[in-house]
C-alpha cells in the first residue's frame, strides 16, 4: 500500500514539478527581465482570479467523486448531466470573472486590461469543465500516467512560451498570462477526445432539473470549503493591495511564494494520489490502513519540506537574480513548511467527504479562511506585509488539524490521530529551519541528519500506539 501510494504520489508529484521545477530553473533567466511590479501585478491578478475560482465548479467535485465510487456501473449518466450544467454555467461565470478581474487590475496594467481578461476568460468560454471531468476520470481510475504525461508536456511548452515571452519579446507579467492560458486550453483538447470521442461522457445540456438541483443541495455547501483555498493562498496579495502596500512589497512577497508554490501542488498531488486508496479503505471500514496511509505521508512530507527549508537562502540566491527578491528567502521558510499541514488535512477531511458531511467543512476550511484574512488586516499596518507568512502558517495548522476534534469525524473513526503531537513536531521544525538560514553547510548536513532519524523515531513509536 504504501509503495502504491508513494508511486502515485511520485507520478502525480512528478508530473505537477517538473514544470514547476523548469519555472524555478528559467528564473535566472526571467528574473533580469522583471522587476518587483511585474510580480506584483502577476501576484495581484492571479489572487483576483482565485477569488471566485471555487465558483466555476459550483462545489459539484465532491457529487463528481462520490457517483464514481457509490454507483460504478452508472456513473456515466450522471457525469454526463452535470458536464452539460457546468457548460452552461461556465458562459455565466466567465462574465463574472472579467467583471472583477476588470474592478481589480492594477494601475500599472490599466493599458493591458482587456487582453489580460480575454486570456483569462477564454479557457472557461470555449472548453468549461472538460479538463475536471478528464482528470477526475483518470485520477478514479487509478491511472496517473495518463495526467503526468499532459501535466508535462503542455507544462513544458508552457514554460519555453514564458521564457520566449519574457526574456525575448519583453513583454513582463504579459508573458505570464499568454503562456498559462496556452497551457490550459491545450490541457483541455487533450482531455476532451477522450472523454468525448472515447469514453462517450458527453454533455447533457437538456440535463434533469430535479437530478442536478439535488446535486447542488450537497455542493453548495462545499463551496466556503473549497473557497478556503483562496483564502490561504492568495487573499494576502489582495488584502495588501486594499491596505495600500505598494506593488513592489507586494511583488516581493509573491516572489517569497515560488518554491512555497511548488509543495503546494505536491500536496495536491499527494491528494490525488490517496484519494482513491482513502476511499477504498473506507467502503471496507478498514481504519487502520486510512491511519498507515496518513501517518507515513505525513512523515514523508516533513522529511522532504525541512531539507529543503533549511538551505532556503542558497535557493533563492541561486535562482533568483534580483537582490531585492531573493532577500526574502526567510519568508519562504514559514511558506514551504506551512505545507507540510496538507497529509494530516486529507486524513480528516477525506473522511468528512465519503460520509457526505460537507456542512461540517465550514469549521475546518472555511473558518481557516477567515483567520487569515481576519489577521492580516489586523497586524499587517503594524508588522509589514511579511506578518502574512506567519499568520498563514497559522491559519494552515488550524485546517489541518481541527478536523480530527470534531464530533462528526470522531463517530465515523475509532482510532486516534495524535494531531496534537504532529502539529507541535510541526512547529518546532518550523522554528528551528528558520533560524538556521545561517548557519554553515556542514552544520545543516547534521541537523537534517539528526532531523530524519528524529523523525523516524517518532514516527515508529506513534504507529506503535492504539
Amino acid at each position: 500500500m504504501l509503495k502504491k501510494i508513494l508511486s502515485h504520489t511520485l507520478i502525480y508529484g512528478l508530473a505537477q514539478q517538473v514544470p514547476k521545477i523548469a519555472a524555478l530553473l528559467s528564473l535566472p533567466i526571467i528574473t533580469s527581465y522583471l522587476t518587483e511590479a511585474d510580480f506584483g501585478v502577476f501576484g495581484i491578478i492571479t489572487a483576483t482570479v482565485a477569488s471566485v475560482s471555487a465558483l466555476s465548479n459550483m462545489g459539484l467535485n465532491v457529487i463528481i467523486a462520490n457517483v464514481f465510487y457509490k454507483h460504478p456501473h452508472h456513473y456515466k449518466l450522471a457525469w454526463r448531466q452535470l458536464y452539460g450544467f457546468l457548460i452552461l454555467w461556465n458562459f455565466i461565470y466567465s462574465i463574472l470573472l472579467g467583471v472583477v478581474i476588470y474592478l481589480f487590475i492594477p494601475i500599472e496594467a490599466k493599458q493591458h486590461t482587456w487582453i489580460i481578461i480575454g486570456l483569462n476568460v477564454l479557457p472557461f468560454l470555449l472548453f468549461g469543465p472538460t479538463s475536471l471531468f478528464g482528470q477526475n476520470y483518470y485520477q478514479f481510475k487509478q491511472k496517473p500516467m495518463q495526467i503526468a504525461i499532459r501535466s508535462i508536456v503542455f507544462g513544458l511548452s508552457s514554460v519555453v512560451l514564458n521564457i520566449v515571452l519574457i526574456s525575448h519579446y519583453h513583454l513582463g507579467y504579459l508573458g505570464w498570462f499568454i503562456s498559462i492560458a496556452f497551457s490550459s486550453i491545450a490541457m483541455n483538447i487533450s482531455f476532451w477526445i477522450p472523454l468525448n470521442l472515447k469514453l462517450k461522457i458527453t454533455p447533457i445540456l437538456l440535463f434533469k432539473r430535479r437530478y442536478i438541483k439535488d446535486s447542488l443541495k450537497v455542493s453548495l455547501p462545499v463551496i466556503p470549503h473549497y473557497y478556503s483555498n483562496y483564502l490561504l493562498s492568495s487573499s494576502d496579495q489582495m488584502v495588501m493591495k486594499l491596505m495600500n502596500v505598494s506593488i513592489d512589497d507586494i511583488g516581493k512577497y509573491n516572489a517569497s511564494y515560488m518554491i512555497g508554490n511548488v509543495f503546494q501542488q505536491i500536496g495536491i498531488a499527494a491528494g490525488k494520489a490517496v484519494g482513491p486508496m482513502l476511499y477504498q479503505t473506507y467502503a471496507k471500514n478498514d481504519n487502520h490502513t486510512a491511519r498507515k496511509i496518513i501517518f507515513n505521508l505525513q512523515a514523508v512530507f516533513l522529511a522532504i519540506t525541512f531539507s529543503v527549508a533549511i538551505w532556503m537562502k542558497e535557493i533563492f540566491s541561486l535562482l533568483i537574480k534580483n537582490d531585492n527578491l531573493a532577500s526574502m528567502y526567510s519568508l519562504g521558510v514559514i511558506i514551504v513548511m506551512s505545507y507540510t499541514y496538507r497529509p494530516m488535512y486529507l486524513g480528516a477531511n477525506n473522511r468528512l467527504f465519503y460520509i457526505e458531511k460537507t456542512k461540517t467543512l465550514l469549521k475546518i476550511t472555511f473558518i481557516a479562511g477567515i483567520f487569515n484574512v481576519v489577521f492580516n488586516f489586523i497586524f499587517i499596518p503594524y508588522f509589514g506585509y511579511q506578518v502574512a507568512a506567519i499568520t498563514t502558517f497559522i491559519s494552515l495548522m488550524y485546517m489541518g488539524y481541527v478536523g480530527y476534534f470534531l464530533k462528526e469525524f470522531k463517530e465515523s473513526n475509532e482510532l486516534p490521530y495524535y494531531p496534537l503531537s504532529w502539529m507541535l513536531f510541526t512547529i518546532s521544525l518550523t522554528l528551528f529551519a528558520f533560524f538556521s538560514g545561517e548557519f554553515n553547510w556542514v552544520f545543516k548536513i547534521i541537523i537534517i541528519v539528526c532531523t530524519l532519524l528524529l523523525l523516524f523515531f517518532f514516527l515508529k513509536k506513534i504507529n506503535q500506539r492504539t
